[in-house]
């Protein structure tokens, strides 16, 4: 096995997953790297999550009341469902489409649209869309059951275009006028929520979709060019097909799975990073019939995508799940598994409550002076803990290749292990100084476990280990 073949492994498990141990790695090679691509985009034929445990054991799992019990239940999930994809993408589309619990305050309302995000999240755009347009979560968030014929709110019809599907703008120009959103707004008339049974004796039930036809403007609308008295459905498909949506989702992903891009805001002014991919991406996304999958596919098989590591910051939620798939002691339920969801939060991204409907700024904004000391502290102690399952399973594979390691196979062998890490020269070279001093010890002693847990901190506090 080459090394750069399994540093390109390790680098697609942390971009269309959280990572990968080194064992699984190996298995994955050798199966081969396009063969891989597919299986991650079918997670149907893989086993879901075993989820018995968890509601015997965490019991404030099953009642999904209260926000802290849904965060720490979706990152369960993110460390150790089989379908890593699936899970990566509910973070994406829930980055994008955005709900809070700020204001739902129904946290696990919130988590059927992650299952929503799950079963379509691979499939058509247009298909996405339409059952967004439907999600009770959503249509409460954006305030669209307060949207009546005769007072028409304009929230969810204006964040549909500009955040959830189109943009404001491309190549310098605006991709929708205020119209089209008057337009939009009045088509959704009477999509609105039935009210959710109260809460006691029997716990919160859930809201529901409910079109009331009485409460639709039927008349002749104006929308991107066409007119007809349409509804909802019809304006889903009218935005499915324009050319600023293909930018749009292309973009999405390849700031999400390739390079950080500038912030959405800016995109009708500044150009793709990558135009070329860009543009294969947006014939794609129309020659698939807007299909997420087939855009996953030519993006995952692309040189540009192979070739962008280290080329984005981690997210915090890639980050902890990311750390703790490598520390592999998390694959059962454990209560401190509720401090790590938090962790989250405290590097910036919590969970399930974005701070607005446009969602986390990505990329070098995740990190700030605060941020960056919880990122460096949060990994370096999980990669300290010796005892750890993964983390032993590092030590007894470092200590098989002799009674005593060089200083450079000790350090290049917990590179490789954590998934190809190439550090910058200066790094290398300061943390090949420290190697040094336990090149000498006996792979078989405690302070050899310990020292090897040393290293593994230092490389969890590098930027190559803080980008994805």
């Amino acid at each position: 096995m080459k090394d750069s073949d399994l540093a390109l492994m390790a680098h697609l498990m942390r971009r269309a997953g959280f990572g990968a141990s080194y064992e699984e790695l190996e298995r994955k090679v050798a199966n081969g790297y396009e063969a891989t691509v597919e299986e991650l985009l079918h997670p149907e034929e893989q086993s879901d999550l075993e989820l018995d445990v968890m509601y015997r054991y965490m019991h404030g799992w099953r009642d999904m009341e209260y926000l802290m019990a849904n965060q720490g239940y979706w990152t369960y999930r993110m460390v150790n469902s089989p379908r890593q994809l699936q899970e990566k993408l509910c973070l994406f589309w829930h980055g994008i489409f955005c709900v809070g619990d700020s204001k739902c305050q129904a946290a696990f309302q919130i988590l059927t649209q992650l299952n929503m995000f799950r079963a379509d999240g691979l499939g058509s755009f247009s298909d996405l869309l339409s059952n967004l347009s439907r999600d009770p979560a959503m249509l409460y968030y954006l305030d669209n059951q307060l949207s009546h014929k005769d007072a028409v709110n304009e929230n969810w019809g204006r964040e549909l275009l500009e955040l959830f599907s189109m943009g404001v703008g491309m190549d310098g120009s605006p991709n929708y006028s205020e119209d089209d959103v008057k337009s939009c707004a009045k088509s959704f008339t009477g999509w609105t929520i039935a009210n959710a049974i109260p809460r006691y004796p029997y716990g919160q039930y859930q809201n529901t979709f409910f079109y009331n036809p009485f409460d639709h403007i039927e008349d002749e609308k104006i929308f991107l060019g066409e007119t007809g008295n349409f509804n909802g459905a019809d304006v889903i498909q009218i935005i499915a097909n324009q050319s600023s949506t293909a930018r749009f989702v292309s973009r999405h992903l390849y700031n999400f799975f390739v390079a950080d891009e500038p912030q959405v805001p800016t995109w009708q002014d500044t150009p793709p990073r990558d135009p070329e991919l860009i543009n294969a991406l947006e014939k794609e996304y129309f020659r698939s019939g807007y299909e997420i999958r087939s855009l996953l596919r030519l993006l995952f098989n692309s040189d540009s995508f192979k070739n962008a590591r280290f080329a984005k910051v981690k997210s915090p939620a890639e980050v902890v799940c990311g750390t703790l798939r490598l520390v592999g002691d998390f694959n059962t339920p454990k209560p401190r598994l509720y401090d790590h969801a938090l962790e989250i939060g405290y590097m910036g991204q919590d969970l399930l409550n974005p701070p607005t409907v446009e969602g986390w700024h990505t990329g070098k904004e995740w990190i700030d002076s605060g941020t960056l000391l919880e990122r460096v502290n949060y990994t370096a102690g999980e990669m300290g803990r010796i005892n750890a399952p993964g983390i032993r399973a590092i030590i007894e594979r470092l200590a098989s290749l002799g009674t005593t390691v060089s200083a450079e196979n000790l350090l290049d062998g917990c590179l490789e292990m954590l998934g190809g890490y190439q550090l910058m020269d200066e790094t290398h070279e300061l943390l090949l100084a420290h190697a040094c001093t336990g090149a000498v010890l006996d792979t078989s002693s405690e302070e050899f476990a310990q020292f090897v847990g040393q290293l593994l901190q230092l490389i969890a506090a590098t930027q190559e280990y803080q980008f994805g």
